[in-house]
């Protein structure tokens, strides 16, 4: 009997042991620190970019501006860089596009667009020309102008079509001060 009693203590100890180590490698590694995302080169035609947790993927937005003359009908063009495979380019799948990060663009007079999210319509940002020159997207948030530099979405569960966002922060520059300004909220 008291055998018994050991080899049993002692197969379910291996098991819980076995299934320890089993429950370590199938749980997801842990969400990524949202400040040691690297910012992506800079680039003249670039507008803001986008990042958000899980990863560390970024959707870069530019303006399209083919020789120098921004395109009237597709001011902006957004794709993706790639950091899990080595940094590579790629365009906004039709999905992607049409319910998650692409944009609806606007044209409101010459040098003006009015540009929302697919996925966020009631949150509109302006295409259009500061005091620079040249066109930057700017967005109003706390009764704050900025000029839109990074958005970040932390997102923790959900599902493809309905994530979790836990927020939502945008950085962006003051127009007239040139100072940065961060500003969060829960969508």
């Amino acid at each position: 009997m008291r055998l018994s009693i050991i080899l049993l203590f002692t197969t379910v100890c291996s098991f819980l042991q076995i299934n320890q180590s089993r429950a370590q490698q199938i749980l997801p590694p842990p969400y990524i620190d949202e400040n040691k995302f690297a910012a992506p080169a800079e680039n003249i035609q670039r507008l803001f970019y986008l990042q958000r947790l899980p990863n560390a993927n970024t959707i870069i937005y530019e303006l399209n501006a083919p020789n120098g003359r921004l395109d009237e009908d597709e001011p902006i063009h957004a794709y993706w860089i790639r950091y899990a495979n080595k940094g590579e380019k790629e365009d906004l799948n039709y999905i992607q596009r049409k319910f998650a990060y692409g944009l609806t663009i606007k044209k409101l007079s010459n040098d003006q667009y009015d540009v929302r999210f697919v996925s966020y319509k009631k949150f509109q940002m302006l295409l259009m020309k500061a005091n620079d020159g040249k066109y930057h997207i700017f967005a109003t948030l706390a009764q704050k102008q900025m000029m839109v530099n990074r958005i970040f979405a932390k997102i923790e569960g959900g599902s493809f079509w309905v994530p979790n966002i836990v927020y939502v922060e945008f950085r962006g520059t003051d127009p007239n001060t040139g100072r940065e300004i961060i500003e969060r909220f829960k969508p």
